[in-house]
């Protein structure tokens, strides 16, 4: 309440009490008056409550403001300070890396330094882990070379037509004796055979020696004991009492002739002998067998035409004997 009001207060109290001296009218103008102050005091106290509530909304409401414009300020000032401090951890470790960079480098020109008599050590360790390799290839060589001088192909005499008996009688032998580290291979020599008799051809698996069976082994008294007691067996191809082992060169050219891919041909026939040829265009001719071609499976017969002598060549499958 101001003091214009306080000043119309007073001025109405005085008008108020000049009426009650009026005789008759005292007590009632008493009466009125002090209503109408009531009342006015009370409005005058409502209006102040209500202006002090705006005034309370009014400060309220800039409160808050200014507590959003704090939060505002605080939130800038956390965006502001997040690359600040990522900018010092950057400028730490930088600084922290030209530290180090110093030592490094101590570090490096102390291991350049220490460098040649490394390669040297490294060198020395390399060339006697290279001897040592060479030691055990020899080594190894050796025994390989001392086996191989010790196991050879040795020839054993058979019964005729016994061969391929023999050969399972030995092999039941030298596993039930267990003399595979003496007794290699057992091996009847066969090729194939192309026959040819009366103008048919027909293939024939041959024995090349007939009676005989190559054995590859260790000769020592156990594995001759096993060899010589097998039942068909009559004995070593030997110079004396010792088993003569094959040249290399031998054997070799037996295996080969074993392994060959085209059989061979023969022939119930041969050079110089009169034959009759049996098919073809000179069929029903005769003559005499002028040469051989084994390989080209062809012969070179004699054929008498108007009494001269002229060679025909015909395939052996074409000729057969008188």
């Amino acid at each position: 309440m101001d003091e214009r009001e306080i000043d119309t207060n007073d001025n109405r109290i005085a008008n108020a009490e000049a009426e009650a001296n009026e005789p008759g009218n005292a007590s009632e103008v008493e009466l009125k008056a002090e209503e109408s102050l009531q009342e006015e005091v009370l409005e005058a106290a409502v209006e102040s409550v209500e202006t002090l509530s705006e005034e309370m909304a009014a400060a309220v409401a800039e409160a808050e403001e200014d507590v959003e414009a704090v939060e505002s300020a605080e939130a800038a000032e956390d965006t502001v300070s997040e690359p600040v401090a990522e900018a010092e951890v950057d400028f730490m470790a930088e600084k922290s890396l030209q530290e180090e960079v110093p030592a490094a480098e101590e570090t490096a020109v102390e291991s350049v330094e220490t460098l040649p008599d490394e390669p040297a050590a490294a060198d020395t360790d390399i060339e006697e882990e290279a001897e040592e390799d060479v030691e055990t290839v020899e080594s190894v060589e050796a025994a390989e070379d001392a086996e191989d001088s010790e196991k050879a192909w040795y020839v054993i005499h058979t019964y005729s037509g016994y061969e391929n008996k023999v050969k399972k009688n030995l092999e039941h032998r030298i596993e039930s004796m267990n003399m595979q580290d003496h007794i290699y291979r057992v091996v009847v020599p066969t090729e194939d055979e192309i026959e040819i008799r009366d103008g048919q051809r027909r293939t024939v698996e041959r024995r090349i020696f007939p009676g005989y069976v190559l054995v590859q082994m260790t000769l020592n008294d156990e594995s001759w004991y096993v060899v010589r007691n097998t039942p068909g067996v009559t004995g070593f191809v030997s110079s004396g009492t010792r088993p003569v082992p094959l040249r290399k060169e031998e054997i070799e050219k037996i295996i080969k002739r074993m392994e060959a891919e085209e059989p061979t041909i023969k022939v119930s026939f041969h050079r110089g002998e009169r034959v009759q040829i049996t098919s073809g265009p000179f069929a029903e001719f005769m003559g005499t067998v002028d040469s051989i071609n084994m390989s080209k499976g062809k012969a070179t017969v004699l054929v008498s035409f108007f009494g001269r002598e002229t060679p025909v060549e015909v395939e052996l499958t074409q000729v057969s004997r008188l």
